[in-house]
């Protein structure tokens, strides 16, 4: 499978989540799967893709001109995308992956996560959608959606579209599991987000 890992790009965070994403890169790797990612060569960006190289894993990196012109790109993944802008970014980043795996990360990361998990609970996509959150950053968020079903803002469709782990193997396992979705085209993607 193309495998999609959003996650972080900051400088300040601690050192156990850099090493999270190296063991995603290293697992995804060994099990066969390609990654796409955003491309850049800091923190857990660029954890994630030089480990799954250096376990024999092909990369995709997909990013936006900006960022390559601030001297952060991939220049060694095996495929390298240069977009104009980062909604072009995303899309392709969600054209070419036939899952998606969400690392402990900022506003950019849930930013990607909420689009994909969007789509998915509109029934646009049915590729699965997996959070790895070992040390419970992502606890409060839970518990916001679930306060907002409770309200009436969600409906139960939005649990069933994403699973929640806590190792790396149950995430790679979860992925694996469901059975392998078509992608949309770039086309498609276009006409049920534009």
């Amino acid at each position: 499978m193309n495998i999609c890992v959003f996650c972080a790009s900051s400088l300040r965070i601690d050192d156990k989540y850099i090493e999270l994403a190296g063991q995603v890169g290293t697992e995804l790797a060994k099990r066969g799967h390609t990654l796409v990612s955003g491309g850049a060569t800091v923190s857990c960006m660029g954890a994630v893709t030089s480990a799954a190289r250096a376990a024999g894993g092909r990369t995709i990196g997909v990013i936006p001109q900006v960022l390559v012109d601030i001297e952060i790109a991939d220049e060694e993944s095996d495929e390298l995308i240069v977009t104009t802008d980062m909604r072009e970014r995303k899309g392709l980043m969600d054209a070419r992956s036939d899952a998606f795996l969400v690392l402990p990360g900022g506003i950019g990361t849930l930013e990607e996560l909420f689009e994909i998990w969007t789509a998915r609970t509109l029934g646009i996509h049915d590729r699965p959608l997996v959070v790895l959150d070992p040390w419970g950053l992502y606890e409060p968020l839970r518990q916001l959606i679930s306060n907002m079903y409770d309200e009436g803002f969600t409906r139960a469709a939005v649990f069933d579209a994403i699973s929640w782990t806590t190792t790396v193997e149950e995430a790679l396992s979860r992925l694996e599991s469901r059975p392998r979705p078509v992608r949309p085209s770039v086309a498609e993607l276009g006409e049920s987000t534009g």
